[in-house]
């Protein structure tokens, strides 16, 4: 099924992101992580996709067991960067072999010590060939705030405008932490006439230093209100976790209350966290 088909027929869509095991480590990690997620009946689940591939065949591997052991709809990320049209080209024959039908379509990040590709790449290549096949539901990354690499938003959203061109039918949004970031972005994506369905990246926050470290690497801001709470819990998990799922929530409620189209929940592989906020926002 196309996951694009869950937006024409409930709102909010509720999805789940995990990150399969690494290279080097059993795949029967993953195991428990998807069977407690899927106890939660989500529309779909993502499947992150290492920089350079580095977790591409797992990525793959897990994507293919979620659909056929859980029979929920998986979203395959891939990324540009680092593969060629023809390497691609193969990972698509892959995907489809495996019966998996949508695509988080994206550039990504150049491996460490790798060369950048001499020719620009961008992530609207990538979707123009995924397109090609007439094979699978596209999606694309979205910033509320704006690419880190990009000189502005307007500029970024130009990017966005592109990529919806190429084909991508539903945005997915980096994390954010105050709404009035996504809805000023919605108002804008619509002065632009870019047309695609949009679901909100929610992250609960349970670690000061690594949310800092995912903020400082995707540009996402911190707003005041979340910085005391960081400050306040800083050395005691247990509570800092409760105060950011008490956030993620007053978000989430938020959200569905101006009726965003859906929510895409970044789990960490834990499930507990997506317990938690589907329980007490009564997503599920």
């Amino acid at each position: 099924m196309y996951i694009n088909q869950f937006f024409t027929e409930k709102k909010p869509v509720v999805s789940f992101e995990i990150f399969p095991p690494k290279q080097t480590s059993a795949f029967d990690t993953i195991i428990t992580t998807t069977k407690e997620l899927a106890a939660l009946k989500p529309d779909f689940i993502s499947i992150t996709y290492g920089a350079g591939g580095s977790t591409r065949s797992n990525t793959l591997e897990v994507a293919e067991y979620i659909k056929k052991e859980h029979n929920i709809e998986t979203l395959a990320h891939l990324t540009c960067i680092a593969n060629t049209p023809a390497d691609i080209g193969l990972i698509l024959d892959d995907l489809q072999a495996r019966g998996i039908k949508n695509i988080l379509a994206m550039r990504g990040d150049l491996p460490q010590d790798a060369q950048a590709p001499t020719v620009p790449v961008y992530a609207r290549h990538l979707i123009e060939q995924i397109k090609k096949r007439n094979a699978f539901c596209i999606a694309a990354a979205a910033y509320p705030e704006g690419h880190t690499e990009c000189a502005s938003i307007a500029q970024d959203i130009t990017y966005l405008g592109q990529k919806v061109q190429a084909g991508a039918e539903i945005l997915i949004t980096q994390i954010f932490f105050d709404n009035t970031l996504l809805y000023n972005f919605q108002e804008k994506i619509a002065k632009e006439n870019i047309q695609a369905y949009l679901s909100a990246g929610i992250m609960p926050v349970f670690s000061k230093s690594q949310i800092e470290r995912i903020c400082s690497l995707c540009g996402a801001s911190i707003p005041k209100k979340l910085q005391n709470i960081l400050e306040k819990y800083s050395e005691k998990q247990t509570e800092l976790e409760k105060a950011g799922l008490e956030f993620a929530c007053e978000q989430i409620s938020d959200l569905c209350q101006n009726k965003v189209q859906g929510l895409h929940i970044y789990t960490m592989n834990k499930p507990h966290l997506a317990q938690a906020l589907v329980k007490n926002t009564g997503l599920r």
